[in-house]
């Protein structure tokens, strides 16, 4: 009877051993899961920051004219261009 008792009570430890083991590893996987998505975020709010800069700028329109300028070689109507050959 003893004995019977005792291999419940094993038993019974044995299975809560298991479940914490399982539980801090969960846990361990989700700090880690956080960890990365705080990082994710940390750049979107940087690159949300650079995109709100460059709205800005471009909201400008002698900035947006000289953005055309350089990007696309536009010109007026009236204006000759010049390309610089090296």
């Amino acid at each position: 009877m003893r004995f019977a008792i005792v291999f419940l009570l094993i038993l019974i430890l044995a299975g809560f051993s298991v479940e914490l083991y399982l539980m801090v590893k969960e846990r361990s996987e989700l700090q880690e899961k956080i960890g990365g998505l705080n990082n994710r975020l940390e750049a979107l709010v940087k690159e949300n920051i650079e995109l709100r800069s460059e709205i800005e700028y471009f909201s400008h329109p002698e900035n947006l004219e000289k953005e055309l300028r350089a990007r696309f070689n536009y010109k007026k109507p009236d204006e000759k261009m010049l390309i610089i050959v090296p």
